[in-house]
């Protein structure tokens, strides 16, 4: 005749099955959070890096941080723009020379995830133009996760 499983047995695998997947949960969204904060410092320093190669005159090296794809979107006071080397085409001639470009600084009110590879940065833009007028507005940025790195996909900036 078989035994009758013991009460405390079955409480115990009772617990475990409902406990277990509730300290799963716990430890990834833990994960999760870190890994977000991560990532938005990583988009702040990636924007920092944009600064300075915008204020030292390069703006290959400002566009470095774009999608080189024909998908990426530029969304300016001219329209939109597809494709990188549009993109890259239209700055080098809206700024030719260091004076057209002044200092750049950027000013991020918003940073905040869509989903797990993809976040949206909106922000206030100025360039200080001691020969010319300063100039300076807003931007929307999408950055998406493309092939291990974090790439702007969309701006929008006017």
């Amino acid at each position: 005749m078989k035994q009758p499983l013991n009460i405390s047995i079955l409480a115990i695998i009772f617990l475990g099955l409902i406990v277990l997947p509730f300290h799963s949960c716990k430890d990834s969204n833990e994960a999760d959070q870190i890994n977000e904060s991560e990532v938005i410092k990583l988009i702040q320093v990636k924007m920092d890096e944009q600064i300075n190669c915008w204020n030292s005159g390069d703006i290959p090296c400002f566009m470095e941080h774009y999608w080189k794809s024909d998908s990426l979107m530029f969304i300016g006071k001219s329209g939109i723009t597809l494709g990188w080397q549009p993109t890259l085409d239209n700055y080098l001639e809206s700024y030719p020379d260091q004076k057209n470009m002044g200092q750049l600084t950027f000013d991020n009110k918003l940073i905040h995830f869509i989903d797990k590879e993809t976040i949206q940065v909106i922000g206030e833009w100025h360039l200080s133009r001691p020969e010319l007028d300063d100039l300076g507005g807003h931007y929307s940025l999408i950055w998406k996760k493309k092939n291990d790195q974090w790439v702007i996909i969309s701006d929008h900036s006017s």
